[in-house]
């Protein structure tokens, strides 16, 4: 192994901040970004020589590659993790756009939702794999959040509590138990999970990954975040009491001032709900 991969693996082992899923794609996009780097001619890198040259040398190649200005702020994201953890943080430019990056449009009123029917979850063989997709669905919470669930520890009648060590950031939030449905999962996942969580105690998370990823594709599932957009645009409605802008309702130009305010707050209770601190970052679930 190159110097510079193995460093940075090291380091990544070293700072284990977020949750899982974040820390395995860190480490990804880091093996990625040196792999590229020794491609594009930079030999005997070590995670000290980080240069402004090589942050323009990944740019380039990234956007000649045609990624997403999305994928791209992300892999930037790592790269300025990288360089603050080994004190180089002044190598990377403050402001994406010095690269040439612009700033990613969250707006959008196509509807991503996604819902899983009774066939479809029945095509699902592990028990646990579909009482995560039953989580996911009914209270929009993400695949991680939905295998480290604990319901006898969130169960708390009238509302739901994630533990930070479960959610993407470390933030535990509260979600408000309101329907039969919400109920029923809920009592389902306690009869199968018992004082445990939803990945069974002969599997650590990564094995559980790995088992959820196999089954879905199976089952001829993918793109299962689209359950949260669901869960946002049905909360929305209940909110308000008309569909949001990405189901076919009305877009916000059009509001009335009494009707903006009920937008705002359904959007702030929504954001929190879904574990964001941003109410625009409800504009991707829910449209403008």
């Amino acid at each position: 192994m190159r110097d510079l991969n193995y460093q940075l693996k090291k380091l990544c082992r070293q700072c284990r901040e977020g949750s899982y899923a974040t820390q395995v794609n860190r480490e990804r996009m880091l093996t990625l970004a040196a792999n590229e780097l020794h491609d594009l001619g930079y030999r005997n890198m070590t995670d000290r020589s980080l240069k402004p040259k090589h942050i323009e040398a990944l740019v380039k190649h990234w956007f000649g590659q045609g990624l997403s200005i999305g994928t791209i702020k992300n892999r930037m994201a790592v790269i300025r993790w990288w360089a603050h953890k080994v004190d180089k943080q002044n190598v990377v430019a403050r402001s994406n756009e010095h690269y040439g990056i612009p700033d990613r449009r969250f707006i959008t009123n196509d509807s991503k939702a996604k819902f899983v029917t009774q066939s479809q979850l029945d095509k699902v063989r592990d028990e646990y794999i579909r009482m995560s997709l039953e989580l996911q669905q009914a209270f929009g919470l993400r695949r991680e959040e939905a295998m480290k669930f604990q319901p006898s520890f969130a169960d708390q009648g009238d509302h739901i509590v994630l533990k930070a060590s479960w959610t993407k950031g470390g933030r535990e939030r509260v979600i408000p138990v309101r329907t039969e449905v919400q109920r029923d999962v809920l009592d389902r996942a306690r009869r199968l999970a018992g004082f445990g969580s939803l990945i069974p105690s002969n599997r650590n998370y990564v094995h559980q990954l790995r088992v959820y990823e196999g089954n879905t594709l199976r089952a001829g599932l993918s793109h299962m975040h689209g359950l949260r957009h669901a869960y946002a645009q049905n909360r929305y409605e209940e909110l308000t009491g008309w569909q949001c802008p990405a189901a076919g309702g009305p877009e916000t130009k059009a509001f009335t001032l009494e009707q903006r305010e009920r937008d705002r707050e359904a959007r702030l209770t929504i954001s929190r709900e879904l574990g964001h601190e941003r109410e625009q970052v409800t504009a991707a679930y829910l449209g403008r």
